[in-house]
Parts: C-alpha cells; structure tokens; sequence
C-alpha cells in the first residue's frame, strides 16, 4: 500500500512500512531524522502524513547522537573491562560526551587506555542500536543490577518525569515512555543495554576513529554532595579523523591560553586557599588591567548619561524579599547572618539597593530616563565544582546599571544600551558577536520560578526582541533562560579561537518597580509605575579579565599591558642612558620598567619576552652615541636606531590610540634588523 509523506519539503509516495533508513540510504552521513519535528532513528518506520526531515552527522543534532551513541559504546567497554561497574548517566555534552560509573577504584590513564581498546573491538563489530518501549515494570526488573537507574525510574513515577533529576537525565528518562537501547551484534544477541530516550546511530561503525577518551574525575551523583562519589569518564567524538585532531588542536590553544596558568606566569592574580575557593585576589600587575577596565568604562557610563553611586555589601534580608530574589534566588545567596536578631544578607545583586535611592524622594518624568551605575561587587554561593578561574567566582565585581524610564521610553533605552554594550566589546578588541534572547519557560516544573502576568512578559519579550533584530546581528532563542523577573538579552561573543562566551546583559524588568513601590509624577499629575532595565557592559570584572587574557593569550594590548616598556641596556655601561630614556617615557606616562639585573643581554630579551611586554626598547653602544634606541616587538621583529624623541612619541600614540593590534616594525624590509 502507498502513502503519502514529506521527505525534505518534498511530497513522496512510499510503501507501507517504510523506514527513515530507507528514505536516505543512498547518503551514510544522515544518521537520524527529525518526523513531525521530532528526532527519531533511522529504523523508525514512517505514516500517511508524516513530515521528515534528515539530520547529517555534520549538524549539531547530528553531532549530538553520535556522542551518546559514542558514551553507550564507551559504557558497554567500562563494563565488559570493570565487572564491578554501576551505571549512572551518559548525556551528550558540548564536543563531546561522559558517563558515570560507581567502581570500587578510580580510573587510571593506563584504564581509559584499556577501555579505549575495547571500544575500537566493539565499533568495528558493527553492533546495532535497536530501540525498545517498555513498562515501568519491565524496566525496574532488566536494570534490577543498576541502581542509580532504578532511582532514575523510581522518579518517573512521582510528580516529574525524572528528567529534572540530574544534569544529563532527560536523556535517560522523561517524554511520556520508557525506552531501552540494546547494542545487538551480527548474530542478533543483545551484548549489552541501557535505560535511554534516544535516539542512535544506527550501527557502531558510524563511530569510525573520530573518538577519544579525554580525562577521568570524581563527581557526585546527581549533583548533590549528599550523594555518592562516582567516577566520570569524559571522551569527545567527531565524524572524522581529522576533525578530531583539529579539536585536539584546539584544545592545545585553550591550553595555552589558559587564564589560570598566564595569570600566576604573569603575576596578575591568585586563589589564596586561606581566603576561600572562588575569591581571587589580583595583583599590582593584575590591579592595573582592572584600573584600567574601570577607568574605561566609568568615563563610558558619565558620557552615556549615567550617575555613579554606590552601596553597601551587606544588607538586611528583608530586602531581597520585598525584590523577590529570596526565595526565587535562595540558592544562589549565601546564608544569613545574625546581628541582634536581625537577619542580613551578603548582597547576590545591586537591584533593590538601587531601587531605594530611586524611591528615596519623590521623581518627576522630567528625570526619566534615570540611569544609576556602580561597581558593586556581589556575592553568590556557586559551588566548588563549577568554579572556573575568574569565569566563574564567588565574587562579582558588576559594571551594573539601572535605567529607570516610561513604558515608552522602553524600546529607545534598550537601543542605548545595547549600542554602548557593543561598542565597549568592540574598544576592547571584540567584534565577532550575536545576541540570545533569554525568556521564561511557559510549561513544566520550572514555569513557576517566573513572576508577572502572561501580558507583561509577553510585552518585554517583544521589545527586546524587536530592538534586538533592528541590530542585524543573529538573534538566538534561549528560553527558559530569563532571569525570575524578565527576559534578558546577552552578547554571545567569540574570542580569538572561536568559543563563545556570554558578555553583556540587558533585562526587562516590570516585577521589582511593582514590589518596590516605585513611581513617577507623569506630565498630567498622575502617579505612574516606571519600566527597569537592568544591564551590565562587561557582565563582571572578574570574568572580563579572564576572557580577555584569554583572547589576548596575555598579550595584552598597550594601552592596558601592565607593563607597557621594558628596557634593556646591552651592557651595564648603558644603564643610565637606558634609565633618561626610562624617565621621558614616565614624564609622558607610561608605564616602563628597566631591567639593571646582571643577566646576560640575551637572557634579558627572553624574560621581557616572557612577560609579553608590548614594547622592549634596546640600548647599546650605537644607540647612546645617537640619542637613540632600538625597538623589538613581540612577533620577534626589530627596529634599529630610532630617535628617542620619536621613539617616546610613537610609544605614548599608540598607547593613547588604544590600538588593539600588536605594535609593528615601521622600518623598511632592508632595514629590519636583528640585533
């Protein structure tokens, strides 16, 4: 019998009982399909009015099915090698996959090169992933050895589908059936099975050799510190060999680039563990780049029309109730103090304080649009493991500002600011970017974490998405993202190497005005409630930093180098030459070093080196008797025999400039010397 489907936009008659396989198995690079906008395997047999769609292993979804299939080969490899092994949970991940095990001994090196062995058997036997929809109590008795998935199951059955349990479960559990997967070889015998949604390649040769078991850590079950310990193995997979060793590759810049390992290289900043995990402390060399980050972006805020004030770090606990961030925001606010009876708080946020200076006196809409901004550091309970550097702190130093204004003014205060957000990632060398628009959830258990009427939301959710799109920047949904209070846009921007990070925010904000009481006289006498719109231009100092010694591999730009000059007398004889040019260069306010140390000349190029200074100003014989020095760059070229004079008015330029790119030769190619 025929039937009539959509296969890629296209009207197809197909005979009954027609697979997904079928429609595409002229092309080995689809390895699921999307049916009705939903992605299913490629056994999946197709029905009168069926819209399909194929989904390349190139694609993200794609990608994301060849990971897990990946973790299930790699979970069947740590069973058959550890007869002690317990399973827990084996999600896809950002390039890449984990799964957990509970094993009596940890995982060594030598172990994931032993199980890695045995995935390279198990693909090569082209096993198949075969799909099975089971009842509760079909499940609980096939994973009778599997505890952590029969807690899994036992969660299907309350309020939830299990699916919210832990990090990774909606791949296991959830979306209204109980499934198993079982790896089937070539004589039909089922040689190993799990608890999962789906779906999977349709064989474990798709897997090819684009794999690779990465590290292996501790992590607790489901999150919680509760809960056991459980070994996770992290592996990565790609469609390719080649693709594989570009991300390896990759992964070698990051190394590279890593804000930990330059901050303590460069003497920037450390995590004294007699202060706590995720409270940086920065030092002089780190204390000058943050200077200059909040020079910068001070003198931004006045000329954008915004007041400095400032507020206390601690505050009574009352006032994040009447904000609403106690209790929508418990878990990111460290506990209370006491202090005669009196609850307080360390501040997670400047928005209620704001919110009093505002209600302080009484406002007129002349004043509006009213911006107040402060550098106020805030502080919230992240936990130990997700703690990363300065990207993710238990201190946060915000640019933030509150814009105050009339509903109509709305849209016109957006464009301000999302026009001053990117012009400040651009002042500091970041131009490849787009916007996510972050709204609440409307379904679900998480749909009650947001406040305010369907109408307000659906109000500010379609101003900040105009303004977003008159941008011409691509413009990413990324809901259930918003903060508790309203939508958000955030500037997704790409560093130097490609990954992406989340910058600057603008939020809409129609709840806290209400909580707070807040008014304004309007023209015609009447008393009405303003719009806030909170934003913050670098997101945090502390993150900013990290990203951008990461973007720069700590080559800093000059205008925020710490060190800007270093200079480096050939012999000792011209150290008091090399110290005049020093002083002309701090009259004209630079920030110079020299190096009077006994070192050896050529030991004294390679530490300035080191240290990534912009520019290393030379001095020997010649350039004494000439008034003049030599300049090497950091790309390891050299400039011979400048005036200092010129020397001194070519450096203080380009500083002034805040040029982004690195300073360069402007001698001629026969003149370009090395020294």
């Amino acid at each position: 019998m025929s039937i009539e489907i959509t296969v890629a936009g296209e009207p197809r008659n197909v005979e009954a009982g027609t697979t997904a396989a079928d429609l595409f198995a002229e092309n080995r690079e689809i390895v699921v399909a999307r049916v009705n906008d939903v992605l299913v395997d490629l056994s999946h047999e197709v029905v009168a009015g069926d819209t399909v769609v194929p989904v390349s292993i190139h694609e993200e979804e794609g990608l994301n099915v060849l990971r897990h299939s990946a973790a299930h080969v790699m979970a069947q490899a740590v069973q058959e090698y550890r007869k002690d092994a317990k399973l827990g949970i084996g999600p896809y991940i950002t390039d890449g996959f984990y799964f957990d095990f509970d094993v009596d001994e940890p995982f060594t090196p030598e172990d994931l090169k032993k199980i890695e062995k045995s995935m390279v058997k198990i693909i090569k036997s082209g096993q198949t992933f075969q799909r099975r929809v089971v009842s509760h109590e079909e499940a609980v008795a096939e994973m009778a050895d599997e505890p952590y998935k029969l807690e899994l199951l036992s969660l299907t059955q309350g309020p939830g589908s299990g699916a919210e349990a832990a990090e990774g479960a909606s791949q296991e559990v959830g979306g209204g059936e109980i499934t198993i997967y079982d790896n089937v070889n070539k004589k039909g015998e089922t040689v190993w099975k799990d608890l999962c949604r789906g779906p999977h390649l349709p064989n474990t040769k798709l897997i090819a050799n684009g794999y690779a078991l990465m590290r292996a850590g501790g992590a607790y079950w489901r999150g919680s510190e509760k809960n056991p310990m459980l070994q996770r193995i992290y592996g990565t997979a790609w469609p390719t060999k080649e693709e594989l060793v570009a991300y390896k590759d990759r992964l070698a810049e990051a190394e590279r680039r890593d804000h930990r390992r330059l901050g303590e290289e460069l003497d920037l900043f450390s995590f004294p563990k007699t202060i706590g995990p995720g409270l940086p402390v920065f030092h002089p060399k780190g204390g000058i780049i943050l200077r200059e980050m909040e020079n910068y972006v001070r003198t931004r805020h006045i000329e954008e029309g915004f007041q400095y004030v400032k507020t206390p770090h601690i505050s009574k606990e009352d006032l994040f109730y009447t904000s609403g961030h106690l209790p929508y925001y418990a878990d990111g606010m460290f506990p209370a103090m006491e202090d005669e009876g009196q609850a307080y708080r360390l501040k997670a946020m400047n928005c209620p304080m704001h919110n009093e200076i505002f209600r302080s006196r009484g406002r007129s809409y002349r004043e509006l649009p009213l911006r107040l901004f402060e550098f106020g550091t805030v502080y919230r309970d992240e936990k130990s493991g997700v703690l990363q550097g300065l990207t993710r702190v238990r201190m946060i130093t915000q640019d933030d500002s509150h814009s105050y204004v009339t509903k109509e003014q709305a849209p016109d205060e957006v464009r301000h600011l999302l026009k001053f957000m990117l012009s400040l990632l651009e002042d500091f060398g970041m131009t490849d970017f787009y916007l996510e628009l972050s709204t609440r959830d409307i379904e679900g258990d998480k749909k009650d974490k947001f406040i305010g009427t369907d109408e307000q939301w659906e109000e500010a959710t379609a101003v900040l998405e105009q303004v977003a799109k008159e941008t011409g920047l691509d413009l990413v949904p990324d809901p259930g993202g918003a903060a508790f209070y309203g939508p958000k846009i955030s500037v997704q921007a790409k560093d130097a190497i490609g990954r992406t990070w989340q910058m600057s925010t603008v939020q809409y904000d129609f709840n806290q005005p209400t909580r707070f009481g807040l008014e304004y006289q309007a023209s015609d006498g009447s008393r009405q409630e303003p719009v806030m719109i909170h934003s913050a231009k670098f997101g945090s100092l502390e993150r900013f930093f990290g990203v951008l010694t990461e973007h720069y591999a700590g080559m800093f730009p000059a205008w925020l180098a710490p060190v800007q000059v270093v200079g480096v007398p050939v012999a000792e004889a011209f150290n008091d030459y090399m110290g005049e040019v020093a002083a002309k260069l701090q009259a004209a306010g630079v920030r110079v070093e020299v190096d009077y140390g006994t070192d050896r000349f050529p030991k004294k190029i390679r530490t300035a080196s080191k240290e990534k200074v912009p520019f290393i100003l030379i001095a020997g014989g010649e350039d004494a008797e000439n008034g003049a020095v030599s300049f090497r760059f950091r790309d390891g070229s050299q400039e011979n025999g400048v005036p200092v004079d010129e020397a001194v008015k070519r450096i203080v330029e380009h500083i002034q400039s805040r040029n982004n790119e690195d300073p360069k030769s402007q001698a001629t190619e026969g003149e370009n010397q090395d020294v």
